[in-house]
């Protein structure tokens, strides 16, 4: 399974990579007020999609705070949870706190 993600990955990169390569050629960004900016073309590319990634990011970041504030307050407080008897240490229907990864 790793090799098929390494995979994947190196088949990302190169794709990326030879899209960098065929697009080296100069663009110009027109602004407001007579403003230009000159640039390869791919550079322009990923400057606009870092830029949608960032207003992404910050447009979740209130959704973020209501949710975690929410879950805080309807969490049971730390002193509530169940202590494990000494006859059986796991409890049956016990699950972890955070489940395994696999290699990602």
């Amino acid at each position: 399974m790793r090799l098929i993600v390494w995979l994947f990955r190196a088949f990302v990169f190169f794709t990326l990579f030879a899209f960098a390569l065929n697009n080296q050629q100069s663009a110009t960004v027109h602004w407001f007020f007579g403003a230009e900016w000159h640039a390869p073309l791919v550079i322009v590319v990923l400057v606009a999609f870092a830029a949608g990634c960032a207003i992404g990011v910050l447009a979740m970041v209130p959704a973020w705070w209501r949710h975690r504030r929410l879950a805080r307050r309807h969490a049971p407080p730390a002193s509530a949870k169940p202590t494990a008897s000494a006859s059986s240490p796991v409890p049956s229907d016990a699950t972890p706190e955070h489940p395994p990864r696999d290699g990602l």
